[in-house]
């Protein structure tokens, strides 16, 4: 049996689609609104997400942030409790993509981050590069272990076992890893407010290689550095609130007084003694 080019790029196609390589070229992410636990309509009309943007998602614990990311995750379709509608670039994701385990439309982030695998770290991160069919392989372990090592508090080793990385390490090098390396056009960041990672750094790295960053937070610096907020109640999205220019100085604040405490404790870290001398200036 003779098989043409194109049925020989289709089962290429195919088969990097089953690896998990294929790009995923998302330019924007629509939210459709659904209702809430009590059977009205969310408040909102449309949501447009584009790639490079961060928004956080805010609202008492059990209010419904997780729901929101699943739907997502799973693009809805309506067909969820919330009865929302995600697009992907405008259109309704096909059946084929959506339940594809190699189409990897979200990547996940949390604080509860721990290695079960016996690898050091350039061999965990050799091992996910040899999956993405990456041909420099010692380039990329180079640039997501320096990356890692400038968001974590704490130094640690390219041949550092990964079970013996802290909380803080583990988390700053899953987040260089999916920035560089995961084809996922979207990162869900659950709760990173206490990982001990440079929170500033971690979102630029990630909007850097052009992801859409959707944060659930209760840290107004990382609510703050989001160009809109999503505030969920009830199960559903309340209302939609953009940033503003007093906020953005109130975040300006927020961060100095951050990097103060930081520095204290790096300073305990040391075991050296504090000082007190630091002014907030009020912007």
């Amino acid at each position: 049996m003779s098989i043409d080019n194109n049925e020989l790029d289709e089962m290429d196609f195919d088969l990097l689609d089953i690896l998990g390589v294929t790009e995923q070229k998302v330019e924007s992410i629509t939210l459709l609104p659904g209702y809430n636990k009590k059977g009205e309509k969310e408040g909102y009309e449309e949501l447009v997400i584009k790639a490079g943007e961060i928004v956080a998602i805010v609202g008492p614990t059990g209010s419904g942030k997780s729901r929101l990311l699943a739907d997502i995750e799973w693009g809805a379709q309506g067909d969820t409790p919330t009865k929302r509608t995600v697009l992907v670039n405008g259109e309704l994701m096909d059946s084929k993509k959506r339940f594809s385990p190699s189409y990897k439309l979200v990547a996940q982030l949390s604080q509860n981050m721990n290695f079960v695998m016996d690898l050091s770290v350039r061999e965990f991160i050799d091992l996910h590069a040899e999956s993405r069919l990456v041909l420099d392989r010692e380039s990329v372990i180079e640039k997501i272990f320096n990356q890692a090592n400038e968001l974590a508090g704490e130094k640690f080793t390219i041949d550092t076992p990964i079970t013996s990385l802290s909380g803080g390490q583990s988390r700053a090098l899953m987040i260089s890893d999916t920035a560089i390396l995961s084809t996922s056009p979207i990162v869900l960041i659950d709760e990173i407010e206490n990982a001990g990672i440079d929170r500033k750094k971690a979102l630029d790295l990630l909007v850097g290689n052009n992801k859409i960053v959707l944060m659930a937070t209760h840290d107004p610096i990382l609510a703050l550095m989001g160009d809109r907020r999503i505030v969920i109640k009830n199960g559903g999205i309340s209302k939609v609130i953009e940033s503003t220019p007093e906020e953005k100085n109130i975040l300006g604040a927020l961060t100095e007084l951050d990097d103060v405490v930081q520095g204290m404790r790096n300073k305990l870290r040391y075991g050296e003694r504090l000082e007190l001398d630091f002014e907030i200036k009020k912007k």
